[in-house]
């Protein structure tokens, strides 16, 4: 058995903190070297963070990502980095720089920029044109990004067939939506199989604006049999050992290879790049321990989702507490149980604020909740305010009978009293209007 370990570094980046997301970078490629390591891959843009969008038209900020690539590779020591950062030449790139060595050894491009739901590449980036095959003590491997996996006949099919790479590593910032994971490990240990290669998926973690990313880096053998996961909307370092030989033994029986790889020697977009051995020797290391990163069930996924974007969204913006006016009903109950398991229950703070409309139950219920999460709870009475809006508004709203309108009142004024605690104190606040609210 010829052994490869790689290792998948799924950190939870900030856009725009290049100093910051290079000590992450840094750490997990330690952690990695110190588990004994051939490689680690690290997720797309993490030298910038996901999606940076504009800051891409800002020059200093694109050269400011190369320069943290090139203080990331000084570091780089003992074992091969692949990580993403924007790339500046006679455009802006996409790109997953290969480190080692001490230095960059080279550079991919992505190919497919995706256009659609949240991701908008088109505007920012140019796309590649080569598939590089990385060749390193004996072994081959092609290096790619998000979008490029998901195409049949795109780069790590290019990588595979025509370059002979035994390990196709994919550095991802694949965007969460609900079933997304399932559809995910469905493509690849498809796209394995098709390749005759392991793939490695290294996805980031973490929430981003609007954006949430789930983590879940995925390692499949050259069967489309996975061998290791991450866990979900957590940081994680996942590693597991290669078996090159049982690759090479799985393509000797694959007619279907030759024939497409002669079929494709026409349209041949592969360059082959060198890199120097590094790493200790695979007898020296210590097994890899068992994991356990089974998927979470359909509710526990959503749930954690909520609580990943609620969490990142106030720390990266630099809140500490959260304000949530709480009604005793379901939806205000949910927002305020998700703040709590985001950012403990010391950095929650709850607002009651009733009105004669205010049914004793909600009352106590408001409370008990308040009781039960171990959060503050601040009572603003809204009577006295509602009646002076509808004394200014008697005039106008003579003759008419009460409706919708004086219900609004009350949500609005409730949302000034919750502005207004914001203002004073730093405070954001949460909303807790459902769906069909909005």
């Amino acid at each position: 058995m010829r052994p490869f370990r790689i290792a998948l570094a799924q950190i939870n980046t900030t856009v725009g903190d290049l100093d910051g997301n290079a000590r992450k970078i840094l750490d997990a490629i330690a952690g990695a070297c110190d588990l004994g390591a051939d490689l680690v891959a690290l997720p797309e843009l993490a030298v910038t963070g996901y999606p940076p969008e504009d800051l891409l038209f800002k020059p200093r900020f694109v050269d400011a990502s190369v320069q943290a690539l090139r203080r990331i590779a000084s570091e780089t020591k003992g074992i091969v980095a692949v990580v993403g950062f924007a790339d500046r030449g006679d455009d802006i790139y996409n790109a997953a720089g290969v480190l080692t060595d001490g230095q960059v050894a080279d550079v991919y491009h992505k190919r497919f920029l995706p256009n659609y739901g949240v991701l908008d590449e088109d505007r920012y980036f140019r796309a590649g044109a080569t598939a590089p095959v990385f060749r390193l003590g004996g072994m081959s491997l092609g290096v790619n990004i998000c979008e490029d996996i998901w195409y049949p006949d795109g780069p790590a099919r290019d990588q595979a067939l025509l370059g002979d790479a035994d390990v196709i590593v994919n550095i991802s910032s694949s965007p969460y939506y609900a079933g997304k994971g399932a559809i995910r490990a469905a493509m690849l240990a498809t796209r394995a199989m098709d390749c005759g290669a392991a793939v490695a998926y290294c996805n980031l973690v973490g929430g981003q604006d609007e954006i949430v990313f789930d983590g879940g880096s995925l390692i499949f053998d050259q069967n489309g049999t996975l061998i290791a996961r991450g866990r979900q909307f957590e940081e994680d370092l996942v590693l597991a050992d290669l078996d090159l030989d049982a690759i090479f033994r799985h393509r000797l029986h694959e007619p279907r290879r030759r024939k497409e790889k002669s079929a494709a020697e026409q349209a041949r977009s592969i360059r082959f790049v060198d890199l120097p051995p590094c790493g200790e020797e695979s007898h020296r290391r210590a097994p890899l321990p068992t994991r356990d990163a089974a998927p979470l069930d359909p509710l526990s996924e959503i749930y954690a989702a909520l609580v990943t974007g609620v969490r990142d969204y106030v720390r990266k913006n630099r809140f500490e507490k959260v304000v949530v006016g709480v009604s005793g009903g379901i939806d205000s109950a949910m927002v305020t149980t998700i703040a709590v398991d985001a950012l403990g229950k010391v950095n929650v703070v709850g607002v009651t604020m009733p009105s004669q409309y205010s049914s004793e139950a909600t009352r106590s219920d408001a409370y008990r909740l308040a009781e039960n999460l171990g959060i503050p709870m601040l009572t603003i009475p809204i009577g006295e305010t509602f009646d002076a809006y509808r004394q200014l508004l008697s005039r106008e709203f003579q003759g008419r009978p009460e409706d919708v309108t004086e219900e609004n009142l009350q949500a609005r004024i409730r949302g000034n009293l919750l502005m207004a605690l914001s203002n004073k104190f730093g405070w954001l606040v949460l909303t807790t209007g459902d769906k069909s609210e909005m």
